[in-house]
């Protein structure tokens, strides 16, 4: 009997029209979890090297966890994997909200898309059953529009649909895939994916109840985090404000990323914060499946720039995006931007990122108000950043060009260009200042699907304190400036902790180390031996963690990335213009050190950033070793 999963894996060919469930057994779940781990066990045996991500050969995975849909806070995410056609680097994406518990509840663990539909389509999952639908008439559709024509069209208004709007379809690099109009699987272009295979959307219901191991101790774990989250200050904090409470302490801090990462300070930063939200344009929060943080927002913006509450509201990434990083200080206009990313389906990170370097391409003279047909983005100008989200969502005019993302669009402009251009491996920077968060620069430089900042806790959370991570062997406070083996050593434990979450299915923010956690490590380790009945130790679950790193480091490896992509844009390597961190820069030697320790660490090649063959096997994973030779096979 199975535990925390169902066992059963649904393959789509839209090519053939082909339909199949395949069963995995115990140890198969065991080892990989979900997620991460799980989609990187099908991209490494069945994508061809060098595939192109538009190709009907690459394949999208949806993945949940084996504790996705646990009824316990932050028990709710899945992955979305693929190729990128952002980066051409193993591409993934996780969401929150309701779409990954519904796939468990309506029979699968996971849905694997190969191929490429005639005509557009969309999926019709409830309960086991499976239909390929026609969706030309919903091609061309936003969100909510696709959204509301599905659930009327399959007669059920719960369903939940997982849906690409126009950008994906004109296959913008850095599409999103939105469910429920809020939820999004935002970076690595994957709605790009999903529209070059002509998928609209994915509709899932379902009424499988899922069975756990120990269903008394979860009941028990629940009331006591339904008590507990109303007493701790990082849960009531999300609640509060959202993601968006921590951009006036970062401000502070000199670390909120401004005018396209020049500066650490933003004169207006009040204006577009969490708290001046919740006093000007909140509606409502909104929260994931059994979770009572609650952290999304519900906005209704004002004249000239009124927003539909139905696609909710910014989160700090967001606001530092389309704000502190364009220079703009009208919240409305920020909500504005946010919206039209969420109805035509596009990554709020990836376009900030790529209007800000148009508007510092604008300053510097290398691109004209002709270029921008009229419109003169300097930094600062709210009309014109709105109005840019459009042309990349539409592909029209200059937008053609920044739809490609910030590495292609520099080297189409030329000129120069490349300099403003912020990205690693082609993805654009988050909204997290590395200059002041040293293992951010590892984090970022050694993603394997470009920079993130969810591939690590940020050294912030530990300067003066370990306490959350003191099960993984961390003893002591470390500065957040320090890069040193012990940083390094806490950076490796770490990576590994935050890959596990996206293996299980876990919301970062409902686990330590974060500050607005609700459980603890060792209580992670208990949910997971609760839901599944295996006697797991927090040492295998960390393996378990490092296990889906290094996958996706043979994955990149075999599409012919190497040290050399492992690096950081120039400017970082540069001072900071103005806030607390004014001066500040990461040294170029200290950060090369840093990251050939890592390698060793990580048991792979000190010089190449190749894992080992031993390495590989004493994870139990020997099989990748025959994706370890180089295929220069990148684009």
């Amino acid at each position: 009997m199975s535990y925390g999963y169902v066992g059963k894996i649904l393959r789509v060919n839209l090519s053939i029209g082909s339909i199949d469930v395949e069963k995995f057994d115990e140890n198969f779940y065991r080892k990989y979890l979900g997620g991460r781990a799980l989609a990187l066990y099908f991209l490494l045996k069945e994508l061809k090297p060098g595939v192109n991500p538009f190709s009907p050969e690459n394949k999208l995975i949806f993945a949940t966890g084996v504790a996705t849909g646990i009824p316990l806070p932050g028990m709710n995410r899945y992955a979305a994997v693929s190729k990128s056609p952002l980066t051409n680097t193993f591409g993934e994406s996780y969401a929150g909200g309701f779409f990954g518990p519904e796939l468990k509840f309506a029979g699968f663990d996971a849905i694997i898309i190969e191929g490429k539909a005639e005509k557009p389509v969309y999926l019709w999952i409830h309960n086991g059953e499976i239909e390929i639908r026609k969706a030309t008439h919903i091609w061309g559709m936003k969100i909510k529009e696709t959204t509301e024509t599905i659930r009327r069209e399959v007669k059920n208004p719960k369903a939940r649909v997982a849906a690409i709007g126009p950008a994906g379809e004109k296959l913008v690099r850095f599409a999103s895939i939105l469910h429920d109009m809020k939820y999004a699987n935002g970076r690595c272009g994957l709605g790009a994916v999903m529209g070059s295979k002509n998928l609209k959307a994915i509709a899932v219901v379902g009424s499988h109840k899922l069975r756990f191991a120990d269903k008394e101790k979860i009941v028990k774990l629940a009331k006591w985090a339904s008590k507990a989250i109303k007493d701790m200050p990082g849960p009531h904090s999300r609640w509060m404000y959202g993601t968006g409470a921590v951009l006036l302490p970062l401000n502070e801090l000199g670390l909120l990323p401004t005018r396209n990462f020049l500066d650490g300070e933003f004169e207006h930063a009040e204006d577009i914060s969490g708290e001046r939200m919740a006093e000007t344009i909140l509606l409502g929060r909104k929260g994931c499946y059994s979770c009572g943080i609650m952290c999304k927002r519900i906005v209704k913006g004002k004249y000239p720039y009124e927003t539909d509450p139905d696609y909710g509201g910014p989160e700090y990434e967001t606001l530092a995006a389309f704000g502190s990083l364009c220079g703009v200080g009208d919240l409305n206009a920020i909500s504005y931007a946010n919206m039209l990313c969420n109805a035509y389906g596009l990554d709020t990170i990836s376009t900030g990122v790529t209007i800000a370097f148009a508007m510092e391409c604008y300053e510097n003279k290398i691109l004209t108000k002709e270029d921008f047909g009229g419109l003169e983005p300097k930094f600062g100008n709210a009309d014109a950043m709105v109005k840019l989200v459009e042309m990349i969502a539409k592909r029209e005019g200059i937008g053609d060009i920044l739809a490609e993302g910030v590495m292609r669009a520099s080297r189409i402009i030329g000129r120069n260009a490349e300099r403003f251009a912020m990205h690693v491996k082609g993805k654009e920077i988050p909204m997290h200042e590395p200059r002041g968060k040293k293992s951010l620069a590892l984090a970022y430089a050694t993603s394997p699907s470009g920079a993130d900042h969810m591939q690590n806790a940020h050294d912030t959370l530990f300067e003066r304190n370990v306490e959350k991570i003191l099960p993984l062997g961390i003893l002591k406070p470390l500065s957040s400036m320090d890069l040193g083996p012990e940083k390094v050593r806490m950076f490796m434990y770490l990576s590994m902790w935050w890959s596990l979450f996206d293996c299980l299915g876990v919301c970062k923010f409902a686990v330590m180390p974060h500050p607005a956690a609700v459980f603890s490590i060792s209580q992670l380790r208990d949910i997971v031996k609760a839901v599944t009945g295996w006697e797991v130790t927090i040492w295998e679950l960390l393996k378990v963690g490092e296990r889906a790193i290094n996958m996706a480091r043979c994955f990149n490896v075999r599409e012919g990335f190497n040290k050399s992509d492992d690096t950081l844009p120039e400017r970082f390597f540069q001072p900071l213009r103005s806030g607390a961190m004014r001066d500040e820069k990461i040294a170029g030697e200290e950060f090369e050190k840093a990251l050939k320790l890592f390698y060793e660490m990580m048991g792979w090649d000190s010089e190449t950033g190749v894992p080992k063959k031993a390495k590989l096997h004493e994870l139990d994973i020997g099989w990748a070793v025959n994706f370890l030779e180089k295929s220069n096979n990148k684009t």
